[in-house]
Protein backbone atom coordinates (compact mmCIF):
# COMPACT_ATOMS: atom_id res chain seq x y z
CA UNK A 1 0.00 0.00 0.00
CA UNK A 2 1.26 3.48 -0.87
CA UNK A 3 1.31 6.13 1.87
CA UNK A 4 1.42 9.94 1.72
CA UNK A 5 2.12 12.35 4.55
CA UNK A 6 4.11 15.35 5.82
CA UNK A 7 7.61 15.67 7.15
CA UNK A 8 7.34 17.62 10.39
CA UNK A 9 4.49 19.77 11.65
CA UNK A 10 2.93 22.02 9.01
CA UNK A 11 1.37 25.48 9.36
CA UNK A 12 -2.14 24.01 8.97
CA UNK A 13 -1.55 21.67 11.93
CA UNK A 14 -0.33 24.55 14.11
CA UNK A 15 -3.13 26.88 13.00
CA UNK A 16 -5.68 24.46 14.45
CA UNK A 17 -4.11 24.86 17.89
CA UNK A 18 -2.09 21.65 18.00
CA UNK A 19 1.07 21.82 20.06
CA UNK A 20 3.04 18.56 19.78
CA UNK A 21 3.67 15.60 17.52
CA UNK A 22 1.38 13.28 19.50
CA UNK A 23 -1.56 15.24 18.07
CA UNK A 24 -0.45 14.74 14.46
CA UNK A 25 -1.99 11.27 13.85
CA UNK A 26 -5.51 12.48 14.65
CA UNK A 27 -4.99 15.53 12.44
CA UNK A 28 -3.76 13.37 9.55
CA UNK A 29 -6.62 10.91 9.92
CA UNK A 30 -9.09 13.78 9.81
CA UNK A 31 -7.69 15.20 6.56
CA UNK A 32 -7.06 11.79 4.95
CA UNK A 33 -3.30 11.14 5.04
CA UNK A 34 -1.60 7.99 6.32
CA UNK A 35 2.09 8.77 6.96
CA UNK A 36 4.12 11.09 9.17
CA UNK A 37 7.86 11.65 9.36
CA UNK A 38 9.14 12.86 12.71
CA UNK A 39 11.86 15.43 12.06
CA UNK A 40 14.85 15.05 14.37
CA UNK A 41 17.19 17.05 12.17
CA UNK A 42 18.45 19.14 15.07
CA UNK A 43 18.63 16.30 17.54
CA UNK A 44 16.54 13.48 19.01
CA UNK A 45 14.71 15.28 21.79
CA UNK A 46 11.16 13.91 22.10
CA UNK A 47 10.19 13.28 25.72
CA UNK A 48 8.96 9.85 26.75
CA UNK A 49 5.36 10.90 27.42
CA UNK A 50 4.94 12.47 23.97
CA UNK A 51 6.59 9.41 22.40
CA UNK A 52 4.20 7.08 24.22
CA UNK A 53 1.17 9.13 23.17
CA UNK A 54 2.40 9.38 19.57
CA UNK A 55 2.76 5.61 19.30
CA UNK A 56 -0.72 4.99 20.70
CA UNK A 57 -2.31 7.64 18.47
CA UNK A 58 -0.50 6.42 15.35
CA UNK A 59 -1.77 2.90 15.98
CA UNK A 60 -5.30 4.14 16.65
CA UNK A 61 -5.38 6.33 13.53
CA UNK A 62 -3.54 4.00 11.17
CA UNK A 63 -0.58 6.34 10.57
CA UNK A 64 2.76 4.93 9.36
CA UNK A 65 5.66 6.64 11.15
CA UNK A 66 9.24 7.24 10.11
CA UNK A 67 12.08 9.30 11.62
CA UNK A 68 14.49 11.71 9.97
CA UNK A 69 17.79 11.38 11.84
CA UNK A 70 19.92 14.45 12.76
CA UNK A 71 21.24 16.50 9.86
CA UNK A 72 24.76 16.60 11.28
CA UNK A 73 25.44 12.94 10.55
CA UNK A 74 28.67 12.69 8.55
CA UNK A 75 29.45 9.10 7.72
CA UNK A 76 32.18 10.12 5.28
CA UNK A 77 34.09 12.40 7.64
CA UNK A 78 37.87 12.08 7.78
CA UNK A 79 37.57 12.31 11.57
CA UNK A 80 36.88 8.97 13.21
CA UNK A 81 35.19 10.74 16.12
CA UNK A 82 32.59 12.25 13.75
CA UNK A 83 32.00 8.93 12.03
CA UNK A 84 31.44 7.26 15.40
CA UNK A 85 29.21 10.15 16.40
CA UNK A 86 27.14 9.51 13.28
CA UNK A 87 26.55 5.94 14.43
CA UNK A 88 25.54 7.26 17.83
CA UNK A 89 22.98 9.64 16.27
CA UNK A 90 21.50 6.74 14.33
CA UNK A 91 21.30 4.70 17.52
CA UNK A 92 19.52 7.57 19.27
CA UNK A 93 17.09 7.70 16.36
CA UNK A 94 16.58 3.95 16.63
CA UNK A 95 15.78 4.24 20.33
CA UNK A 96 13.08 6.80 19.53
CA UNK A 97 11.82 4.70 16.63
CA UNK A 98 11.28 1.83 19.02
CA UNK A 99 9.38 4.08 21.44
CA UNK A 100 6.98 5.45 18.81
CA UNK A 101 6.64 2.35 16.63
CA UNK A 102 8.47 3.75 13.58
CA UNK A 103 10.33 1.35 11.29
CA UNK A 104 12.29 3.60 8.91
CA UNK A 105 15.17 5.91 9.81
CA UNK A 106 16.14 8.38 7.11
CA UNK A 107 19.61 9.93 7.14
CA UNK A 108 22.07 12.06 5.16
CA UNK A 109 25.36 10.30 4.45
CA UNK A 110 27.68 13.32 4.54
CA UNK A 111 29.76 15.35 2.14
CA UNK A 112 32.77 14.75 -0.05
CA UNK A 113 34.71 17.76 1.30
CA UNK A 114 38.33 17.36 0.16
CA UNK A 115 37.89 13.69 -0.68
CA UNK A 116 37.20 12.16 -4.05
CA UNK A 117 33.66 10.81 -4.39
CA UNK A 118 35.09 7.28 -4.34
CA UNK A 119 36.97 7.92 -1.08
CA UNK A 120 33.94 9.53 0.55
CA UNK A 121 31.71 6.62 -0.47
CA UNK A 122 34.23 4.13 0.88
CA UNK A 123 34.29 5.85 4.29
CA UNK A 124 30.51 6.16 4.40
CA UNK A 125 30.10 2.50 3.46
CA UNK A 126 32.41 1.42 6.26
CA UNK A 127 30.52 3.59 8.75
CA UNK A 128 27.18 2.23 7.59
CA UNK A 129 28.39 -1.36 7.99
CA UNK A 130 29.34 -0.54 11.57
CA UNK A 131 25.94 1.07 12.12
CA UNK A 132 24.18 -2.07 10.86
CA UNK A 133 26.28 -4.17 13.23
CA UNK A 134 25.45 -1.81 16.12
CA UNK A 135 21.74 -2.01 15.30
CA UNK A 136 21.88 -5.81 15.35
CA UNK A 137 23.83 -5.84 18.60
CA UNK A 138 21.27 -3.60 20.33
CA UNK A 139 18.25 -5.49 19.03
CA UNK A 140 17.25 -3.03 16.32
CA UNK A 141 17.55 -5.63 13.57
CA UNK A 142 13.99 -4.97 12.37
CA UNK A 143 14.51 -1.24 11.80
CA UNK A 144 15.25 -0.01 8.28
CA UNK A 145 18.06 2.43 7.54
CA UNK A 146 17.28 4.68 4.56
CA UNK A 147 20.15 6.74 3.07
CA UNK A 148 18.84 9.78 1.22
CA UNK A 149 19.70 11.24 -2.17
CA UNK A 150 21.01 14.76 -1.61
CA UNK A 151 20.46 18.10 -3.34
CA UNK A 152 23.88 19.76 -3.21
CA UNK A 153 26.41 18.54 -5.74
CA UNK A 154 29.29 18.37 -3.21
CA UNK A 155 27.24 16.13 -0.90
CA UNK A 156 27.50 12.37 -0.97
CA UNK A 157 24.12 11.24 -2.21
CA UNK A 158 23.77 10.83 -5.94
CA UNK A 159 21.32 8.13 -7.02
CA UNK A 160 24.21 5.77 -7.80
CA UNK A 161 25.92 6.45 -4.48
CA UNK A 162 22.74 5.73 -2.54
CA UNK A 163 22.31 2.48 -4.50
CA UNK A 164 25.87 1.51 -3.52
CA UNK A 165 25.09 2.13 0.16
CA UNK A 166 21.97 -0.01 -0.14
CA UNK A 167 24.13 -2.96 -1.23
CA UNK A 168 25.62 -3.17 2.27
CA UNK A 169 22.60 -4.96 3.74
CA UNK A 170 19.35 -6.26 2.26
CA UNK A 171 17.37 -4.42 4.95
CA UNK A 172 18.56 -0.99 3.77
CA UNK A 173 16.10 0.91 1.57
CA UNK A 174 16.81 4.13 -0.34
CA UNK A 175 15.18 7.45 0.35
CA UNK A 176 14.71 8.97 -3.08
CA UNK A 177 14.29 12.70 -2.63
CA UNK A 178 13.03 13.76 -6.05
CA UNK A 179 13.39 17.46 -5.24
CA UNK A 180 17.03 16.87 -4.30
CA UNK A 181 17.72 14.93 -7.48
CA UNK A 182 16.03 17.62 -9.55
CA UNK A 183 18.20 20.29 -7.91
CA UNK A 184 21.35 18.18 -8.18
CA UNK A 185 20.79 17.59 -11.88
CA UNK A 186 19.67 21.18 -12.57
CA UNK A 187 16.07 20.43 -13.49
CA UNK A 188 15.70 16.85 -14.63
CA UNK A 189 12.13 15.75 -13.98
CA UNK A 190 9.65 16.76 -16.65
CA UNK A 191 8.26 13.52 -18.09
CA UNK A 192 7.35 10.01 -17.00
CA UNK A 193 10.50 8.77 -18.76
CA UNK A 194 12.62 10.89 -16.40
CA UNK A 195 11.08 9.16 -13.40
CA UNK A 196 11.23 5.76 -15.07
CA UNK A 197 15.00 6.09 -15.25
CA UNK A 198 15.22 6.50 -11.48
CA UNK A 199 12.86 3.65 -10.64
CA UNK A 200 14.54 1.36 -13.14
CA UNK A 201 17.94 2.16 -11.63
CA UNK A 202 16.55 1.15 -8.24
CA UNK A 203 15.08 -2.06 -9.61
CA UNK A 204 18.33 -2.99 -11.35
CA UNK A 205 20.28 -2.41 -8.12
CA UNK A 206 17.87 -3.83 -5.54
CA UNK A 207 15.49 -6.15 -7.36
CA UNK A 208 11.87 -5.44 -8.14
CA UNK A 209 10.32 -6.43 -4.80
CA UNK A 210 12.71 -4.42 -2.67
CA UNK A 211 12.70 -1.41 -5.01
CA UNK A 212 8.91 -1.08 -4.98
CA UNK A 213 8.98 -0.41 -1.19
CA UNK A 214 11.36 2.55 -1.35
CA UNK A 215 11.06 5.65 0.81
CA UNK A 216 10.57 9.02 -0.90
CA UNK A 217 10.68 12.73 -0.21
CA UNK A 218 8.99 15.14 -2.59
CA UNK A 219 8.95 18.93 -2.71
CA UNK A 220 9.73 21.71 -5.13
CA UNK A 221 13.23 23.06 -4.49
CA UNK A 222 14.97 26.18 -5.70
CA UNK A 223 18.49 25.49 -6.90
CA UNK A 224 21.67 27.16 -8.14
CA UNK A 225 24.66 25.76 -10.03
CA UNK A 226 25.74 24.16 -6.75
CA UNK A 227 22.42 22.37 -6.32
CA UNK A 228 19.73 22.80 -3.65
CA UNK A 229 19.09 26.28 -2.24
CA UNK A 230 15.73 26.14 -0.43
CA UNK A 231 12.46 24.23 -0.22
CA UNK A 232 9.39 25.81 -1.81
CA UNK A 233 5.66 24.97 -1.96
CA UNK A 234 3.60 23.46 -4.75
CA UNK A 235 2.39 26.97 -5.62
CA UNK A 236 5.79 27.77 -7.11
CA UNK A 237 5.74 27.69 -10.91
CA UNK A 238 9.44 28.19 -11.64
CA UNK A 239 11.11 25.19 -10.06
CA UNK A 240 10.29 21.51 -10.16
CA UNK A 241 9.83 18.71 -9.96
CA UNK A 242 6.19 18.01 -10.82
CA UNK A 243 4.39 15.03 -9.36
CA UNK A 244 1.93 14.05 -12.11
CA UNK A 245 4.43 12.06 -14.24
CA UNK A 246 5.71 10.25 -11.15
CA UNK A 247 2.16 9.30 -10.16
CA UNK A 248 1.73 7.67 -13.56
CA UNK A 249 4.98 5.72 -13.19
CA UNK A 250 4.15 4.57 -9.64
CA UNK A 251 0.77 3.23 -10.73
CA UNK A 252 2.15 1.49 -13.81
CA UNK A 253 4.91 -0.19 -11.81
CA UNK A 254 2.73 -1.10 -8.84
CA UNK A 255 5.19 0.66 -6.52
CA UNK A 256 4.24 1.08 -2.87
CA UNK A 257 6.55 3.71 -1.37
CA UNK A 258 6.03 5.94 1.62
CA UNK A 259 6.04 9.46 0.15
CA UNK A 260 6.81 12.28 2.55
CA UNK A 261 6.22 15.87 1.49
CA UNK A 262 8.82 18.39 2.66
CA UNK A 263 7.30 21.58 1.27
CA UNK A 264 8.05 24.78 3.19
CA UNK A 265 5.14 24.94 5.64
CA UNK A 266 2.50 23.37 3.37
CA UNK A 267 3.60 19.75 3.76
CA UNK A 268 0.17 18.31 4.53
CA UNK A 269 -1.67 20.36 1.91
CA UNK A 270 0.84 19.36 -0.77
CA UNK A 271 0.84 15.73 0.37
CA UNK A 272 -2.92 15.72 -0.16
CA UNK A 273 -2.39 17.14 -3.64
CA UNK A 274 0.01 14.31 -4.45
CA UNK A 275 -2.38 11.73 -3.09
CA UNK A 276 -5.18 13.13 -5.25
CA UNK A 277 -2.99 13.08 -8.37
CA UNK A 278 -2.02 9.49 -7.62
CA UNK A 279 -5.70 8.53 -7.30
CA UNK A 280 -6.47 10.17 -10.66
CA UNK A 281 -3.58 8.31 -12.32
CA UNK A 282 -4.72 5.03 -10.80
CA UNK A 283 -8.30 5.54 -11.95
CA UNK A 284 -7.14 6.24 -15.51
CA UNK A 285 -5.17 3.00 -15.67
CA UNK A 286 -7.87 0.71 -14.31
Amino acid sequence: MIHFGPGGNCEWFKAEGNKNSAQMPAFLKKIGLTAYEVECGRGVRMNDQVAKELKAEAERCGITLSIHAPYYISMSSLEEEKRNGSIRYLMESAALARKIGAKRIIFHSGSCAKLSREEALSLASDTLRKAVDAFDHEGYWDLILCPETMGKINQLGSLEEVMALCQIDARILPTIDFGHLNAREQGLFYTAADYERVLQTMEDALGAERAKRFHAHFSKIEYTTGGEKRHLTFEDQQYGPTFEPLAEVLVRRGAEPIIICESAGTQSKDALAMQALYSVAKAKMQ
